[in-house]
């Protein structure tokens, strides 16, 4: 019988868009301060803020939001107009309000795995917007545990494979962060599959574990069952 049993999944990106929005996001933020620095890496320096902040706010719009904030103080030497800040906020909030876009395959992909695996959700962010998105989605029936985390880590795996699965080695995970979601959960005993998109966040990239034996590259969640009966069968013959 095949060892895999449990199938954990990553939010935004994997299921449903997220990174595009901030880029747009970052677009607006340019051109709001355009008249007001001449400071050529606008984009530079709000990635830095948004990074340095990441232990302060976490990830999510209202950390980057705080971030946006902060750049515009430092870049215009606090002399930024009331009004521009008003926007920044009226552009983070539109963060928390744009409308979830499953990608391609996902629900054709979650009908097919529920009937085999225990699905569970693993993302990280503002536990608000993230129950937000799920619910908007239609999705959160698929999934007998949602894990909503400040970060992922290999400990962080390590306790919710505990927790919710029959163990690591039981257990892949999906996702579209090779410095989230597969690197952390392969130390953590897992086998994972990266499913990149087509917008990363620089922080989200990381080199690929060549030739590492329990891990798989595909394009997109229609792919993914194939793999998974390949792991099946590795699992059962360690």
């Amino acid at each position: 019988m095949a060892r895999i049993t449990t199938i954990a999944l990553d939010a935004d990106d994997t299921l449903w868009e997220n990174e595009q929005f901030f880029r747009l996001t970052e677009e607006r933020f340019t051109t709001l301060l355009r008249d007001h620095t001449d400071s050529a890496d606008l984009n530079d320096r709000l990635i830095s803020a948004t990074m340095r902040n990441l232990a302060f706010y976490g990830f999510g719009a209202k950390g980057f939001t705080l971030s946006m904030i902060e750049t515009a103080l430092e870049l215009t030497e606090h002399r930024v107009p009331g009004p521009v800040i008003a926007e920044i906020l009226a552009a983070g909030r539109e963060l928390l309000t744009y409308p979830v876009e499953t990608l391609p395959y996902v629900d054709e992909a979650l009908q097919a795995l529920e009937k085999k695996y225990r699905l569970i959700l693993i993302t990280k962010g503002d536990v608000i917007d993230q129950e937000r998105k799920l619910a908007a989605s239609g999705l959160a029936e698929y999934f007998a545990a949602v894990e909503i985390v400040q970060d992922k880590t290999t400990a962080v795996y390590e306790r919710i494979f505990a927790q919710h699965t029959e163990g690591a080695g039981h257990t892949v995970m999906v996702g579209n962060s090779m410095k989230s979601d597969i690197l952390p959960a392969l130390e953590a005993g897992a086998f994972a599959v990266y499913v990149p998109h087509r917008l990363t966040w620089v922080y989200e990239q990381a080199d690929e574990p060549i030739n590492h034996p329990r891990w798989a590259k595909i394009e997109h969640l229609g792919q993914l069952l194939p793999v998974l009966d390949t792991f099946a069968t590795q699992a059962s013959h360690p």
